[in-house]
């Protein structure tokens, strides 16, 4: 884990599917954000907020901005990791998420992204104060010492 940008990710493995690749002969661009929602449901969940719990509740994480910086192209038969850490939270309403796409046969990071979540009502789609649960399990996961910035 030590190719990673920040300490103790929680990673999820993905291979490269032949419905990933774009003309170009290399993963389209919006995949990626279809990696980057896989990563952040399966750390939600590894903290207790699985997507039934949001739905009981009737509250989730919305994104509300996102940046992607491409960095090299994932190409056909890849397999990948998507690293994932929670780097600020207000335990009110936002939450900032980073994250990693890297292929480990080269150690080539092939993305970086960051995700500004903010609380909604799944009723109304507006912004809503979180549950204690949300407040207790998004918490960031990135030391200060770490040196990142939201």
């Amino acid at each position: 884990m030590a190719d990673f940008d920040f300490p103790d990710p929680h990673v999820v493995a993905l291979d490269v599917a032949p419905g990933d690749i774009d003309a170009y002969a290399h993963v389209n661009n919006a995949v990626y954000l279809t990696w980057l929602d896989r990563a952040a449901w399966s750390h939600s969940a590894a903290l207790g907020v699985p997507l039934a719990a949001c739905l009981g509740l009737r509250r989730g994480m919305a994104a509300q901005r996102i940046e992607i910086d491409y960095l090299r192209a994932a190409l056909p038969g890849d397999r990948l990791q998507a690293a994932t850490w929670i780097v600020s939270a207000d335990a009110r309403l936002r939450v900032t998420r980073r994250f990693q796409i890297r292929r480990p046969a080269d150690g080539a990071t092939l993305a970086r992204a960051r995700v500004d979540y903010v609380c909604i009502n799944l009723d109304s789609g507006r912004a809503v104060r979180m549950p204690p649960s949300f407040a207790a399990a998004y918490v960031p996961t990135v030391p200060a010492a770490a040196g990142v910035r939201s």
